[in-house]
């Protein structure tokens, strides 16, 4: 082989490196970028269910002061907080289970609290409240940004997951150990986000 054909050779392999190079690191860079934007909408989901989560005390706080109020349904509000409390999901891994686990808890949550405003019909000064009414407009514009952040977190997962299942990409995601994120999947019979009625009129 002579000088000329080893150079071109040469260039000819170097430019394939690169061209690799390139591929890939832009590949990789792009994974990251979308399981970050994956990461950062939980973060937002997890924002609007703590939300939900902190106005509960108020609500059974003033809930409480109807001394004749059943003890047992502020009891299961109470139980259902502490579980769905203790359920944390790590942004890492988003997987099937870890979600459902959560989307479990929160739905318990969401259960427990359903039957507490179809209690709360017996009374109607409590009703009146304007604590109580007060409540209830954070808990029907917090239900709403719950239904809206786990809309845009099932688009990011969608976006990521279609990324890195797609040809070649899919060759380096597994490589590099990108794993398909779970999507919340809506529950039996909640086609839109639970509405909190406090049955006032």
């Amino acid at each position: 082989m002579n000088i000329s054909k080893k150079w071109i050779v040469i260039a000819i392999v170097a430019a394939v490196v690169l061209f690799l190079y390139s591929s890939i690191k832009g590949t990789y860079n792009n994974m990251v970028t979308k399981d970050e934007n994956v990461k950062a909408q939980w973060g937002n989901v997890e924002n609007v269910y703590q939300r939900r989560l902190d106005l509960i005390p108020n609500l059974v706080n003033t809930v409480k002061g109807y001394a004749d109020f059943e003890q047992q349904t502020l009891t299961q509000v109470i139980e259902a907080r502490a579980k769905a409390t203790s359920v944390n999901v790590n942004p890492d891994k988003l997987d099937e289970q870890s979600l459902k686990k959560f989307q479990a808890a929160q739905g318990e949550l969401s259960s427990a609290l359903s039957r507490l405003m179809v209690v709360v019909e017996r009374y109607p000064n409590l009703k009146a409240n304007q604590n109580f009414l007060d409540l209830q407009a954070q808990l029907e514009g917090t239900e709403n940004r719950i239904a809206v952040e786990r809309r845009k977190f099932n688009e990011m997962v969608k976006d990521y997951n279609a990324y890195i299942r797609k040809f070649p990409k899919n060759i380096w995601a597994n490589i590099f150990g990108f794993e398909k994120k779970a999507y919340f999947e809506a529950e039996a019979g909640a086609e839109k986000a639970p509405k909190v009625d406090f049955g006032t009129n």
